[in-house]
């Protein structure tokens, strides 16, 4: 391992290039490994086994690249055993929470819905999380499972439906001051739910926390590096390679 070693970034299918493309934005000289769980996705409705067991397969393949940290790129997988691959492997491993205190900073007595799977909402690393703020804050569960689909079929260009979902999930959400996006699939709707909600609503996400914070990790251990800058792209299924490039530029155009 050593400065141009990459940073490996997974997620259980394509929400993670949400993150990928953050942190490509923060650290435009890193080389940068995106591994899409697409054949196994979604993780939301898994055990915790079986999210174990895949994301060990994932980190095992990123360690043979030589990586220099990997980033989990999903709230989900990081729920279920950030700390299992924290004491397995000897490199900087950088998961992901819902943005709860983030949305709690923005102002008191606040309503706030996040959105998450349903494995991230019902796991006690979440349940911690809230109580430190449920005796301030008024804050509502709301599993979103068809958001992540939507991203995993291609489906983004299909407005109506997407609005119909949205819809949908904002009323679970009960006229919330803030909404977090508590899953990295969710991004992508970003400037469709702004549309869609009062511009009192603030809407929050964990990316550039976690982009930061992985800048950090490597500044302190002097692995910044300064010649870099690819951007590779792999998927358990292959054919999913092109929609995530694909979604990496529609993202980067909208900055």
């Amino acid at each position: 391992m050593h400065k141009q070693s990459p940073i490996g970034i997974f997620d259980s299918g394509l929400g993670g290039i949400s993150v990928l493309s953050e942190i490509h934005s923060f650290l435009p000289k890193e080389d940068l490994l995106f591994l899409g769980d697409s054949k196994y996705n979604p993780y939301g409705t898994k055990t915790k086994a079986e999210i174990t067991e895949r994301c060990i397969a994932i980190c095992d393949w990123f360690m043979a690249q030589d990586v220099k940290a990997i980033v989990i790129a999903c709230n989900t997988a990081t729920s279920a055993c950030v700390d299992v691959l924290r004491k397995r492997y000897p490199i900087d491993i950088i998961g992901m929470e819902p943005a709860l205190k983030v949305a709690c900073e923005i102002a008191p007595d606040q309503k706030i819905a996040v959105w998450a799977t349903n494995y991230t909402l019902k796991e006690k690393k979440f349940a911690n999380l809230m109580h430190r703020f449920d005796q301030d804050y008024t804050i509502l569960r709301v599993p979103c499972p068809k958001l992540v689909e939507l991203v995993e079929k291609d489906a983004l260009d299909q407005s109506a439906l997407i609005q119909e979902t949205l819809e949908g999930y904002l009323a679970q959400s009960q006229a919330a001051d803030s909404i977090v996006l508590g899953c990295t699939h969710f991004v992508f709707y970003r400037k469709m739910l702004e549309n869609l909600v009062s511009k009192d609503v603030h809407i929050v996400d964990g990316n550039a926390g976690t982009a930061r914070h992985c800048k950090d990790v490597l500044a302190a251990k002097d692995l910044l590096n300064d010649a870099g800058g690819n951007i590779e792209f792999h998927n358990t299924l292959p054919e999913k390679i092109a929609l995530s490039q694909k979604l990496l530029n529609e993202l980067e155009e909208e900055l």
